[in-house]
């Protein structure tokens, strides 16, 4: 099955802020591109929803607009939902147990976000109702989610979908739970070699490009560990492209491992982790060209910008990207984004 992805904005335009250069056109009988981007965790803590609700609903988008502008000059757009979306039923809530309302399900979807993953340690936090709401929430939006499922004939039906001429297939995994069963293995796809690899032999003569969301590492900790490096080889190993990482809520390296492209952990989106220090309000977001010429995939215009999780007390969220930050809004902002930037660049 071919499912062409519905996006609006599809022409790149270039900017100073989107890292795009103009290049000469190809010839398109043999080169296509598409274009990405990429955030981390939508993690919606009770004092981010609280902030939010104003005359008797939710209302997210002022947390955004710095953001979106953005967004739009790219084809794909890629966010973690860490905090599910479970229905009002069971109670909105936080951490530890997070159930967010549908309204910033509303708002990730009026941004422009299209690829969602659902697969990651918050998955199961109010039980299989939860599970069941939000696959049917997000199958009444125009978007596409991996990494949850209502039985094991969807998980298992990979679907093939196009953007720009380029066939392209999106799969998403966790690594953890937070210790909760699981009644059905198709609910939440708990990475192991053995599913991966059979997924992945599934689809890969049927695609020119995968994309690997992965849900790993440790919490709070810069450097990729082992088992993310040998995930990332071994995923590399299977043709995979583009492997985009989250879990950790901070930033992590942005490198090759072959010619696959890994964003090891793009920190978080939007929180309310800066009681716990600086490192988690800073998040990541990185763009790029994905090119495919005559069968070979390739990454071109790579942009890379930090972004800040940027809160008052606990309320006034909202998400700036470093290059409109001021001394005002954070001290020191340059020598921080200096640091921060190296530790993406690897250096």
């Amino acid at each position: 099955m071919v499912v062409n992805s519905k996006n609006n904005n599809r022409n790149i335009q270039n900017s100073s802020n989107s890292g795009f250069e103009n290049n000469k056109k190809e010839d398109k009988n043999t080169t296509k591109k598409m274009s990405l981007i990429a955030v981390g965790d939508v993690l919606i803590h009770e004092s981010v929803y609280k902030d939010a609700y104003k005359n008797g609903t939710y209302d997210f988008s002022g947390m955004f607009k710095r953001i979106e502008p953005i967004l739009k000059k790219y084809d794909l757009r890629f966010c973690n939902q860490e905090s599910i979306i479970g229905g009002s039923s069971l109670g909105y809530s936080g951490y530890p147990s997070f159930n967010s309302p549908d309204e910033i399900g509303d708002e990730i979807v009026r941004l422009g976000f299209n690829l969602i993953s659902l697969a990651n340690n918050h998955a199961m936090d109010k039980g299989v109702t939860a599970i069941k709401y939000s696959d049917n929430y997000w199958k009444s939006k125009d978007v596409i989610t991996a990494g949850s499922y209502l039985s094991s004939d969807e998980r298992d039906n990979i679907k093939v979908y196009e953007e720009n001429g380029i066939k392209y297939a999106f799969l998403a995994y966790t690594t953890s739970l937070n210790n909760n069963t699981l009644p059905e293995s198709y609910l939440v796809n708990m990475y192991t070699d053995t599913k991966v690899k059979k997924d992945i032999e599934s689809i890969k003569d049927k695609v020119d490009v995968i994309i690997v969301s992965m849900h790993w590492g440790s919490e709070y900790t810069n450097t990729p560990t082992d088992s993310e490096k040998e995930i990332a080889n071994y995923l590399s190993s299977l043709g995979v492209n583009l492997i985009i990482g989250h879990h950790p809520h901070v930033v992590q390296p942005v490198s090759y491992v072959g010619d696959t492209l890994v964003i090891y952990s793009l920190g978080n989106f939007i929180s309310n982790q800066l009681s716990i220090g600086l490192n988690p309000g800073i998040g990541l977001m990185v763009g790029m060209d994905i090119v495919v010429d005559n069968g070979k995939v390739r990454f071109e215009n790579l942009y890379k910008e930090l972004i800040l999780s940027y809160a008052e007390n606990s309320t006034n969220f909202e998400v700036i990207p470093f290059s409109q930050l001021n001394n005002d809004l954070l001290t020191n902002y340059e020598n921080i984004k200096k640091e921060y930037m190296a530790i993406v660049d690897g250096n």
